[in-house]
């Protein structure tokens, strides 16, 4: 089983090609935006989702549901770079930035919690498989990942750089598997979320990580209260920034595009577009 799944993608315009052959690693080209969503019937949705089944679902649920719609839309933007050919990721797979409290050092670790197939998953589905793979991480029960963090462990620090750039080249260039080997397979997927709103943040733009090979970063702030215009008129509102970053080798304004309406499509609606809330399960 390769490390990830993939189809190479044929056809590249003049410009991808010219991009590609302009940046040669991730350190390059990064591309920054933000987009402002309304939030006012998001908020309602969730507190009536928790009303009626109980379960808790939060803003980065909310989002990871609709960058994987907006992923699954646009097939050229779940994708990556190998040899500098764009190959195009056969699943919708994310990951979840989680921060991991060591109480018995007094420290706090940042690692990831990843879904695979996370098009195919509903809100309620996407939710309770977040909230188990959070505290399976925050808990230290996710073996692959624990072993991951020991092997990285091991490694000098002046060999450091040298260990991620060749990881990254065996893993995502090379494409193997390393799991016989104690490290996590495609532990990033396609895209990362990381909710600086939990900071306190509105605005906040995440680096691309090289050796993750992860063209897409996002970045939901905190929502606060906001002039907006409703029916002509200037009322107080709710919104959100959503900060991204990209990798400009393969995703550009056309991509960004696509992915910024079908988010604030899915936000706007979110009965029609994360189900209705009397089709959901009640709780128990």
């Amino acid at each position: 089983m390769p490390n990830v799944d993939l189809r190479p993608l044929k056809e590249l315009s003049s410009f991808r090609r010219l991009a590609i052959g302009t940046w040669q690693t991730a350190y390059d080209p990064s591309v920054y935006g933000s987009l402002e969503v309304r939030m006012d019937k998001s908020i309602a949705y969730m507190e009536a989702f928790r009303a009626k089944t109980g379960r808790r679902v939060t803003v980065t649920h909310l989002v990871a549901k609709a960058c994987a719609e907006a992923l699954r839309r646009c097939p050229e933007a779940n994708a990556i770079l190998r040899f500098n050919r764009i190959y195009l990721r056969n699943t919708v797979d994310l990951s979840i930035l989680v921060v991991q409290p060591d109480d018995e050092l007094g420290k706090v670790d940042l690692t990831t919690c990843k879904v695979n197939d996370a098009d195919k998953r509903s809100l309620f589905e996407l939710s309770t498989i977040i909230e188990e793979q959070v505290a399976r991480v925050r808990e230290r029960r996710d073996l692959d990942l624990e072993r991951g963090k020991k092997t990285a462990q091991w490694i000098p620090y002046l060999l450091l750089n040298v260990f991620l750039k060749a990881l990254s080249v065996v893993m995502y260039a090379l494409n193997i598997n390393l799991q016989r080997f104690g490290l996590p397979r495609d532990p990033f997927g396609g895209l990362t979320i990381t909710n600086i709103g939990s900071l306190g943040l509105d605005i906040g733009f995440v680096p691309l990580v090289p050796y993750s090979r992860v063209p897409i970063l996002v970045a939901p702030g905190a929502i606060r209260e906001a002039p907006v215009v409703e029916d002509g008129k200037i009322v107080v509102g709710r919104v959100m920034r959503l900060n991204a970053t990209f990798d400009h080798r393969f995703i550009d304004g056309y991509h960004a595009s696509m992915l910024a309406r079908t988010i604030v499509e899915m936000f706007e609606n979110p009965s029609k577009s994360f189900g209705a809330i009397e089709d959901l399960p009640s709780a128990t």
